[in-house]
């Protein structure tokens, strides 16, 4: 489960580059509750924060980097951005925005894995992260597909620290390695990876990519929000024994998410 204790190697914020701020603030408001408080609005600035109940939940900002797509980035909270930097350079990663303050409230940077995946850090200043995590409309889950899971788990272990165990999924669908901040116990699990065929990962054109998990209290109703506001379902809803009922769905955008509404503990 994800907390809002946020502990080093775990998620603590998320935001969505997107060509259309407005039009993202609205679907996101659909399908997931969210208010939106924009920050800002001009040529080299757009975006803001989405809340839920108050309570800030992910960020949203207007996508510029010529030739990115449209997607979610996953931050992990870290003691040190620049050590990190360094961890990371060492184990064959890429640095694409290299350690910068955001005024006094935190520090952070931007990097890609050695098979491309892209992931984010967080150094805590005034601002530690997301302030709802595990409920109903907000991050309860981050997931990585990949074509090489043992390189990813070599990479990020290394990394981060992370603590990793696998599991057989069911009617033969391959090993779903289950992903725990170090030094914690498995109850803190965070996310997941999993092997998938290269030809699998075309909506990052071959790369392995992160996707958030927002937790729902409806499945199919979130889903019904999805398509009617102009996204798709790439998957379900389906029901996962033990996990809950969830689909995979892209937004106009395609910038892909999950939305599960977990079984009853």
């Amino acid at each position: 489960m994800l907390t809002t204790d946020l502990t080093p190697g775990s998620p603590c914020w998320l935001d969505l580059g997107i060509p259309d701020v407005p039009a993202a603030a609205a679907f996101y408001g659909a399908v997931l509750g969210w208010d939106y408080e924009s920050m800002g609005e001009g040529e080299d600035m757009e975006g803001g924060m989405f809340r839920k109940d108050g309570k800030t939940v992910a960020g949203l900002g207007k996508l510029t980097e010529e030739g990115a797509r449209p997607a979610w980035m996953i931050y992990y909270s870290v003691t040190d951005a620049d050590a990190t930097t360094q961890a990371v350079e060492r184990a064959g990663g890429t640095v694409r925005v290299a350690p910068r303050d955001l005024d006094d409230w935190g520090r952070m940077a931007q990097y890609s894995d050695p098979s491309g995946g892209q992931f984010a850090v967080w150094q805590p200043g005034k601002n530690t992260g997301f302030e709802l995590a595990d409920e109903p409309g907000s991050l309860s889950w981050t997931e990585l597909y990949t074509s090489d899971a043992a390189a990813a788990k070599e990479f990020y272990g290394g990394v981060f620290g992370w603590q990793f165990s696998d599991m057989e999924l069911p009617g033969g669908g391959g090993t779903y390695t289950l992903v725990t901040p170090a030094g914690l116990p498995e109850e803190r699990m965070q996310g997941g990876l999993m092997e998938v065929p290269e030809e699998n990962l075309a909506l990052a054109s071959g790369r392995p990519y992160w996707h958030p998990v927002f937790n729902v209290t409806d499945c199919d109703a979130a889903v019904a929000e999805v398509t009617e506001n102009g996204g798709s379902v790439q998957m379900g809803p389906d029901d996962v024994e033990g996990v809950g009922r969830l689909a995979v769905c892209l937004d106009p955008w395609n910038a892909d998410f999950v939305v599960l509404t977990p079984v009853e503990s």
